[in-house]
């Protein structure tokens, strides 16, 4: 092989396998964040460029739309004033749950072969338990089914809950012999037939590994038992006899002026039996004659 040929070799070999094509490189030094409610929260952001030394950046948020964080070289609302940036790693100070999502940051290099390159990160704010609202019934009747209710819509991640009676917690869960439930999840404590036993002072506390338990003022819950007075016996009495009175004489009326066929085929046939100016049936017949 000539010299000739040695010195083609080489360009021959470029031209059957050319140079990849070089590109922005972006990548993050932590895809998933994790910071805690008013702390600052780092998004990193590093990028490598093939010739453009100035490169356009941008930062944007993922949701129901795509909302703008840094463009054209200012954050946009509601990051400005509390956000700043360093390269093109963000950091948000005083974060709090509204500001959880997926964020992207992308780096434009127009000078570069591929000009765009792009990487996404997460950002998830612990938010601690705040006060829950308490549901307790001021008065109850004994045997009745009851339930208690405890919320907190703003723990992140979402808070257990304990129930306390004067003070004392109850069980959580549902056994055969108890006669009431606690769900530690939703925060319901549902008695089956609330008793006598079961008055008392009644708080609930909601708690998450993010920061300490907080707890309701809490409510008092009378349970009252079912009394008849007297009055009570007189009133019913009294409505039932007045029922049973309209209904009497509503039966009457109807067989007096024969409102069905069957009432008037038995008002017909009893009017033609024999009877004995004595008997009962003779005095009914009487009222019930058509005048």
């Amino acid at each position: 092989m000539d010299s000739t040929q040695l010195l083609a070799l080489p360009v021959l070999l470029t031209l059957l396998h050319p140079s990849p094509t070089a590109s922005v490189a972006v990548s993050t030094g932590k895809a998933k964040v994790v910071a805690h409610e008013n702390s600052n929260a780092v998004l990193s952001c590093e990028f490598k460029t093939e010739k453009d030394p100035d490169p356009r950046i941008e930062w944007k948020k993922s949701g129901k739309g795509i909302t703008f964080v840094y463009f054209e070289g200012n954050f946009r609302e509601p990051y400005a004033g509390r956000a700043d940036i360093d390269g093109a790693t963000v950091t948000l100070h005083s974060v709090t749950q509204k500001d959880s999502g997926v964020y992207r940051c992308e780096v434009t290099a127009k000078l570069d072969r591929v000009p765009l390159g792009e990487i996404n990160v997460t950002l998830n704010v612990l938010v601690p338990p705040h006060t829950p609202s308490c549901e307790v019934p001021e008065t109850v009747l004994s045997g009745s089914a009851v339930e208690l209710h405890c919320k907190d819509k703003l723990s992140v991640p979402p808070a257990t809950y304990s129930w306390y009676k004067d003070n004392k917690p109850l069980a959580p869960g549902h056994t055969p012999d108890s006669h009431y439930s606690l769900d530690t999840h939703t925060g319901a404590l549902k008695f089956k037939a609330v008793a006598k036993a079961d008055a008392g002072h009644y708080r609930c506390e909601s708690s998450n590994d993010v920061g300490p338990p907080k707890s309701c003022a809490g409510h008092n819950m009378k349970v009252k038992e079912f009394e008849l007075s007297l009055p009570l016996l007189i009133a019913v009495g009294a409505g039932a006899f007045l029922l049973l009175l309209l209904c009497c004489l509503g039966v009457c009326l109807c067989y007096r002026r024969g409102c069905c066929c069957c009432c008037r085929r038995r008002q017909s046939e009893f009017f033609s039996l024999p009877c004995s100016p004595w008997q009962p049936h003779t005095l009914l017949a009487a009222l019930l004659q058509p005048s």
